[in-house]
């Protein structure tokens, strides 16, 4: 027995090395990983997945999805290989209801007329081990009959400044899910934060929270505060631009029309602007002198 294992002992060393290679080298997945973001406003959606093909894996074979291969009423992974992750950088409402900030195991409860579309906390476990007591929300949508989708796809075809679609699509199959953001209450968050954070000589960075505050009407004391920061570091046509729209807006066209002048007087203050926007405004400050 001793001289076997002696015998034994080189080749396991020369065979350590190549089996370590081994382990590390991965094989094609059958069901190829992929992600998709979306920007939604100030909010960025992550979405990390795999997607299972309809012939399966010869890819010769059509197989039936709904109702066989993802059995109805039932928990699905909602993709294939690991965890399906989703990811949100701030608080959002899915179909409605108020979703947190985080990353969550996306899972869903096909149904012939509906669907059910889950938000679990745990994202780091095997989907076998799905816990319904670690759902964060739950929402119920309809699916729609769609293009064939050789593979399983997540995609967001419609998107704007607060809202969004993500759509689950498979088969002839697509379920649309719809996502929203408070916009405008997010970006005066990180707006404060960003101004707080600035260089004691940066009056760009409250001047655009002006700007974005007051071309969205929203929050006027605090798009007044910002602007009013950004001036007292540095007047430029650009802030004082600002200055004269925000005034315009609030129906003092008198004082616009005087903000407007001292803009157009600060042209030639660094940085300074394109011809065009010294036009514009001159334009802007003929019609507020003209305004009863």
């Amino acid at each position: 027995m001793r001289k076997l294992s002696t015998a034994l002992a080189p080749i396991v060393l020369v065979l350590g090395p190549a089996a370590v290679s081994l382990a590390q080298l991965q094989s094609p997945l059958p069901s190829p990983n992929a992600s998709v973001s979306q920007n939604v406003g100030v909010t960025r959606i992550e979405i990390a997945y795999s997607r299972p093909h309809v012939k399966g894996p010869t890819r010769k074979e059509d197989r039936v999805i709904w109702g066989k291969l993802v059995p109805y009423g039932e928990v699905w992974r909602t993709g294939a290989n690991n965890v399906t992750k989703f990811t949100t950088d701030t608080d959002m409402t899915v179909e409605g209801q108020k979703l947190p900030a985080g990353s969550y195991a996306l899972y869903t409860i096909p149904g012939q007329t509906e669907w059910t579309v889950i938000f679990n906390k745990q994202t780091t476990t095997s989907p076998a081990d799905y816990k319904a007591e670690n759902d964060a929300l739950r929402v119920k949508v309809k699916p729609q009959a769609s293009d064939m989708h050789e593979l399983f796809t997540i995609e967001f075809p419609k998107a704007a400044s607060d809202s969004a679609v993500m759509v689950l699509a498979w088969e002839k199959l697509a379920v649309p899910v719809n996502i929203s953001t408070d916009t405008n209450a997010l970006y005066l968050m990180k707006a404060k934060e960003a101004v707080a954070a600035a260089k004691p000589d940066d009056w760009r960075t409250p001047a655009n929270a002006a700007r974005y505050l007051s071309d969205n009407n929203y929050a006027p004391a605090d798009a007044a505060a910002f602007l009013e920061k950004s001036l007292a570091i540095k007047q430029t046509f650009g802030n004082v631009s600002i200055q004269a729209s925000m005034l315009a807006a609030a129906g003092k066209k008198k004082e616009a029309a005087a903000a407007g002048q001292k803009a157009i007087s600060l042209k030639d203050v660094d940085p300074k602007p394109s011809a065009d926007a010294v036009a514009d405004m001159e334009k802007k400050v003929a019609e507020w002198k003209g305004a009863k």
